[in-house]
């Protein structure tokens, strides 16, 4: 047979509440999972994997490019007929839509192979394959567990050229060295599809903590691995020669990268050439007890944050094992952040076991009023599958949602111990609609200024994304975009296929809407931008949350743990202490 080897490599969206696949003119966030599979699966095939058989590698994001599978069979048919589908870096509210897509596929006869955080997190953690999965190997899809590095998409690859894929290909007991490995590289053409041409990249994998709520752990292993400082220089370098300079890092903490030093110091480097480098950095909320880190981070390009702060009731936090979290400390963290121009989000659970209404309300009432956070990024607490909380509650057979699709954080999935569905629901909603309130908007802004920052153009665009994805379009930021995009016959099985006389009208006036209201939230924050800017008397604003002051310490756990008094009296032996040993 001849013809080229037709090699996709697809990420899946999710769907939205109306049926449609989520999707975007311009996306957000860029997927580090197909940047990595196309750098491998181009490293296999230099490598002469596949002999000399002429290849073609076809990268596709669904968040912003169309996903046809029917006419990609007839294309693969067109060019000989032989293939591999591979749905890369599927997550637990992705996989309706993966099945969707992958049963055209396999209508085809065209071999599929599904990876990603749910196939890995339900072979890491359950004792058999749930439902779905075993629907789906019924079919003849494959799975893959664990990363592809060290050459194990190899086998995956020679299988499906001879028509032999296997049921699944398991690696996740054994991780792989991903020093040396390909670099995760995605086309311009993808990275345009993003806002602002961000790309992404890793630079360390695996966790040594034991959140209960947290999948990565469970499949990238508790063991961290990195990359080397000449991987960095690479991925850099190969990105700048594309015109990308900016990056998100999708390392879920860099400050636990031992080697972060050594690539900051790289990155360093690579400015004073004249590199423009710009990165999104996630962080714990430890890193700034190490010395240097915040200055170099800064120095390196990081203009933007992101802090699992998840939760300031410290009793929420030692009931997930988030122990690592330290309430008393949140204020001097972000403060010696606030002494940059760092824009600061934080995630942030709700739906703990001891949350009730009035306490998330509460605690973020407190954190508004003592912390200087710029966005918080709002989720419900989820039992994920790949995580401890998860295969607690499905051995239990504790009721959780059975629809997938509802597994991005944004949904509740659960019920509650003491709060009733419609409760825990108000609780989010308020919470949010409290954060992205005008009044607590415009503190943020006045803070961005009284502290000398110049992300003027940042948090008023950040603010706006925050508050208006969620309000407006029903999403989370993260998987927001800009101009919603509807494909009228990719609806949902389920969902009735809508006359396109009603269908188009309908959606047209449906982003016309959202683009006024979005312009307006947009254009009333930007005014207020700029009547700060040219306040002569803006440095001197302060309030609780920008101001040093150890009594607000005390405040925040008082404010927001039940234990509070204890829990100040050990911080102050704790204090007491480090004073006398100084």
């Amino acid at each position: 047979m001849g013809g080229r080897f037709q090699i996709y490599l697809i990420k899946p969206t999710r769907y939205h509440d109306d049926g449609y696949p989520l999707q975007w003119w311009r996306s957000i966030v860029p997927s580090n999972s197909l940047a990595c599979m196309a750098g491998i699966v181009q490293d296999a095939i230099a490598r002469g994997v596949l002999g000399d058989l002429e290849c073609d590698v076809h990268t596709l994001d669904e968040i912003h490019s169309k996903v046809d599978p029917r006419r990609i069979a007839r294309d693969i048919k067109r060019s000989g007929g032989r293939a591999f589908i591979g749905l890369v870096g599927v997550q637990s509210n992705q996989f309706p839509r993966t099945m969707e897509m992958a049963k055209e596929f396999r209508a085809a006869d065209l071999p599929i192979c599904i990876g990603g955080f749910h196939v890995s997190g339900c072979m890491s953690m359950l004792k058999e394959l749930p439902p779905e999965l075993v629907e789906a190997q019924a079919m003849g899809i494959s799975f893959f567990g664990g990363e592809a590095e060290d050459c194990r998409i190899d086998e995956v690859l020679q299988d499906a050229l001879n028509g032999e894929l296997k049921p699944s290909y398991d690696w996740l007991k054994d991780t792989p060295n991903i020093e040396g490995a390909p670099i995760p590289f995605l086309p311009r053409e993808q990275v345009d599809n993003n806002t602002n041409g961000f790309s992404s990249f890793d630079l360390g994998r695996g966790c040594p903590f034991e959140c209960s709520f947290c999948t990565i752990i469970n499949v990238q292993g508790r063991k961290s691995r990195f990359r080397s400082a000449d991987d960095l220089e690479q991925i850099i370098r190969v990105n700048a020669a594309e015109g990308i300079t900016r990056f998100v890092l999708t390392d879920d903490n860099f400050a636990r990268n031992k080697n972060w030093e050594v690539f900051a110091d790289r990155l360093i480097a690579l400015r004073e050439e004249g590199l423009a480098i710009k990165l999104v950095i996630q962080v714990d909320t430890l890193a700034h007890r190490i010395p240097r880190f915040i200055e170099k981070c800064v120095q390196m390009g990081v203009n933007e944050i992101f802090v699992g702060l998840e939760n300031i009731n410290a009793d929420n936090l030692e009931a997930a094992k988030k122990r690592q979290n330290r309430v008393e400390e949140y204020r001097e963290m972000f403060l010696l952040w606030k002494q940059h121009p760092v824009y600061i989000i934080c995630g942030y659970i709700i739906g703990f076991p001891n949350d009730s209404y009035e306490s998330i309300q509460n605690d973020i009432a407190t954190l508004k009023r003592e912390l200087p956070i710029d966005s918080i990024y709002l989720n419900y607490l989820t039992p994920l599958p790949g995580s401890e909380d998860h295969k607690i509650a499905y051995e239990a057979g504790q009721w959780m949602d059975p629809d997938l699709n509802k597994y991005d954080l944004n949904h509740r999935v659960t019920h509650h111990p003491t709060m009733s569905d419609a409760e825990w629901e108000r609780a989010y909603e308020d919470a949010h609609r409290s954060f992205y309130s005008w009044d607590h908007m415009e503190t943020v802004i006045r803070r961005m200024a009284a502290l000398g920052s110049n992300q003027k153009k940042m948090t008023v665009n950040r603010l706006t994304a925050y508050r208006e994805a969620v309000r407006i379009a029903g999403v989370a930021k993260f998987e927001s975009g800009y101009m919603r995009i509807y494909r009228r016959k990719q609806r949902r099985p389920g969902f009735k296929i809508e006359n396109p006389l009603i269908f188009y009208p309908k959606y047209f006036a449906k982003n016309l809407y959202i683009t006024i209201a979005v312009a307006r939230t947009y254009v009333r924050l930007r005014r207020f931008m700029k009547r700060v800017m040219k306040d002569p008397a803006r440095f001197d604003y302060t309030d609780e949350a920008i101001v040093d002051d150890k009594r607000t310490v005390d405040v925040l756990l008082t404010a927001t743990r039940s234990s509070g008094q204890a829990e100040i009296r050990r911080q102050h032996r704790e204090d007491a202490q480090e004073n006398a040993a100084a």
